[in-house]
């Protein structure tokens, strides 16, 4: 089995095969084929996986540092990570261990791509959105209940490799109950699109898959409630996506931070200040999924997530700065164009800040009228 990197840290290999590789991954000149087997390689599937099943241990909190480790260099790399990591959770907090025995080691190597397709379900668990999938129960052979015909959309989710995929959905059945699934990609009936014509994140294999009556056997139940389901993966959900955002702006504050004087000093104090936001957020972040905090309180965690987002928008906009009009010119930016498209793409990762905002400020408004 292959040796986990620690927390935070990158095998020198990988980090410099994503220095090398960042732009064209983010602009689609580089093979997406590669990411995945890469990020495999380095044993980063395996970081807050128990070892007792297949991983190198550690908490969520490790992985969520190895995604930040990732998104210094590529975001696309580390979106790829994310989609990867976060369907690995689910798996892990499946009561179907028999289908965690069956992906668990293929979703670890490496060798099965896992889409997390529950950005519509994390949005219908705060009633910001119907779900978009449908079940509906078949019987087979005098069975009462053999699995679900399956309809309906994911029109957005990363990690969709064209080689093989499996997709987890939350779908609604006839009686508008919810459950979750996984949808392998060699059924029939399940219809990925062309990758979508991003301007960025290009070799992610982003794209939309639609489910026209797959014939899902029942042995594909993630879980058979999706209000019970979801709120225990929203945290490690939304606490490894705002890695992305750690890593982003760590490494704009830092490529800032080795800029020549050039008369900016004046940055400098904006520049620590905002290095310990930074820092403070990330510890909040880290303290919260460590003591279990987001799972009764997931508020905390929508506010840090759209404050780490901030943050980091606010890094790439400092950064602009203490590079000055060389920023702005071709071949002389060490990545600061990349990470300009990086920052744009971060607010409208789902569920987007608009979305959490809407949720926070339907939540106030909730809060006021019982106290009122």
């Amino acid at each position: 089995m292959t040796s986990s990197p620690s927390a935070g840290a990158l095998p020198a290999d990988l980090a410099q095969w994503l220095a090398a590789h960042a732009d064209g991954l983010d602009s689609g000149a580089a093979d997406p084929a590669g990411v995945l087997p890469r990020l495999a390689q380095a044993g980063l599937f395996r970081i807050g996986v128990p070892q007792a099943q297949g991983g190198s241990g550690g908490t969520t909190t490790d992985a969520v540092e190895a995604v930040a480790a990732v998104a210094g260099y590529s975001q696309t790399a580390a979106f790829v990570l994310w989609g990867q990591r976060a369907f690995i959770e689910y798996v892990l907090h499946t009561p179907n261990r028999a289908l965690a025995a069956r992906l668990l080691p293929a979703l670890l190597d490496g060798s099965l791509a896992g889409a997390t397709g529950l950005s519509n379900a994390m949005k219908f668990l705060g009633g910001i959105e119907a779900l978009q999938v449908s079940v509906e129960a078949r019987a087979q052979d005098g069975d009462t209940h053999a699995g679900w015909l399956v309809g309906g959309v994911v029109p957005w989710a990363t990690n969709l490799h064209p080689a093989g995929f499996a997709v987890a959905v939350a779908a609604a059945d006839t009686a508008g109950h919810a459950g979750v699934y996984a949808i392998p990609s060699g059924l029939p009936g399940v219809l990925r699109s062309a990758d979508l014509d991003l301007i960025g994140l290009r070799s992610s294999y982003t794209a939309s898959v639609r489910f026209d009556g797959v014939a899902l056997d029942a042995g594909w139940l993630l879980h058979e409630d999706a209000h019970q389901f979801l709120p225990r993966v929203r945290p490690a959900f939304l606490g490894l996506q705002c890695g992305l955002a750690i890593g982003l702006a760590r490494r704009a504050i830092a490529a800032a931070q080795g800029r020549p004087d050039g008369g900016r000093s004046v940055l400098d104090g904006e520049r620590d200040a905002l290095a310990a936001e930074l820092a403070g957020a990330a510890r909040a972040l880290h303290d919260g999924l460590e003591r279990g905090d987001f799972l009764a309180a997931p508020r905390a965690l929508f506010g840090l997530r759209i404050r780490l987002v901030e943050l980091a928008m606010a890094a790439v906009q400092l950064e602009l700065q203490a590079r000055g009009g060389a920023g702005y010119l071709h071949g002389r930016t060490d990545g600061f164009a990349r990470r300009w498209r990086e920052a744009a793409f971060l607010p409208i990762v789902t569920p987007s800040l608009v979305q959490l905002k809407t949720e926070l400020a339907r939540q106030a408004a909730q809060s006021g009228q019982a106290a009122a």
